[in-house]
């Protein structure tokens, strides 16, 4: 059912400290595996240095050249004093290592907590700073990224779940049903959009990957940036009724737009967004499942309970999608 099978069973604790040591580094052996499924990422005690952070790439998921984009793209907003946590070059420039068929890059430590989203202050300020992102995305598009696309995040993700028989059989005809009716409103959405700038995005801009410190966010894992609307790195940060998202907006776009307009148009896109990703997500379990570490992670997945939310959440997205978007303070 997964497309990669045990991707990292090769990679043992001496493989990641001798990968390491083949960049040029000195692990001293202290190593704390990271929360992360899609890539392994561990903390990595130095000699005589702070910790690093090592990420392992899946493998077969980026080619060399989109991951080299990522970092790229990181590495100028930091030059641009936007906090992000860049990638580590080596003494010739290089971020993307390469050893034992695995590729990794390394990044500095940074700490932080989860931002306080009820804080408009809070809201203002990670505007201003994706405001500064989506300035210096704009600038080009990436070239070997993929492009948000509403048919293969939605219509093919669902297909694949009845095709590997994923979905208890007496759901199967009312998930095919409600996916159908949800893409069919989705793609009407983003044809009345298409006039919308496309740029580099951060792509998966959730309150988990902004950390917050005494000096305010940074943003973290930029694996899943790509190119698309603007309001792709807004929407996930916002929660509650109609009226609690649409005061969150306000706040977030008064920010924004101190550095960037943000086109009214794309607010139209916030819940076939977010209904794209539902059903990614759900495909994502499902083509993953060969790894070991997903099993353990979601063990409700493939449950009967989990499908009848799932479609539960589903409808509710279809009466979300009916009525107007949200109102633009």
């Amino acid at each position: 059912m997964s497309e990669t099978e045990t991707p990292y069973a090769d990679l043992t604790p001496e493989t990641i400290l001798c990968a390491l040591e083949s960049v040029g580094y000195q692990p001293s052996g202290g190593m704390l595996a990271l929360n992360s499924y899609e890539n392994r990422v561990y903390q990595i005690g130095m000699e005589e240095a702070p910790p690093l952070v090592a990420k392992f790439y899946r493998p077969g998921r980026w080619s060399d050249a989109s991951i080299q984009e990522e970092h790229n793209f990181t590495l100028a907003l930091a030059a641009d004093e936007i906090p992000v946590v860049a990638p580590l070059p080596d003494p010739a420039g290089a971020t993307l290592h390469h050893y034992q068929g695995y590729r990794l890059a390394l990044f500095p430590r940074r700490g932080g907590r989860w931002p306080e989203l009820e804080n408009p202050d809070n809201l203002e300020w990670i505007g201003r700073f994706i405001a500064r992102i989506h300035l210096l995305g704009a600038a080009q598009p990436f070239k070997h990224r993929p492009i948000i696309d509403p048919d293969q995040m939605g219509r093919a993700s669902a297909d694949y779940l009845l095709a590997e028989g994923c979905i208890p059989l007496e759901l199967e005809s009312g998930y095919r049903r409600i996916t159908e009716a949800l893409q069919q409103r989705i793609d009407e959405a983003f044809a009345a959009t298409r006039d919308c700038r496309v740029i580099r995005l951060h792509g998966d801009c959730h309150p988990g990957n902004i950390l917050w410190t005494e000096q305010g966010p940074h943003f973290v894992d930029m694996d899943d940036c790509r190119n698309g609307p603007a309001i792709q790195d807004l929407w996930m940060l916002l929660s509650g009724d109609r009226q609690e998202m649409a005061l969150q907006l306000s706040y977030i776009r008064e920010g924004y737009e101190t550095f960037r307009e943000l086109d009214s148009r794309e607010v139209a896109l916030i819940e076939p967004l977010r209904t794209l990703r539902m059903i990614h997500y759900a495909a994502w379990l499902a083509r993953r499942w060969g790894d070991p570490a997903f099993p353990q992670a979601f063990p409700w997945f493939h449950t009967h309970q989990y499908w009848q939310s799932h479609l539960a959440e589903l409808e509710q997205q279809l009466r979300l999608l009916d009525e107007p978007p949200l109102p633009y303070y």
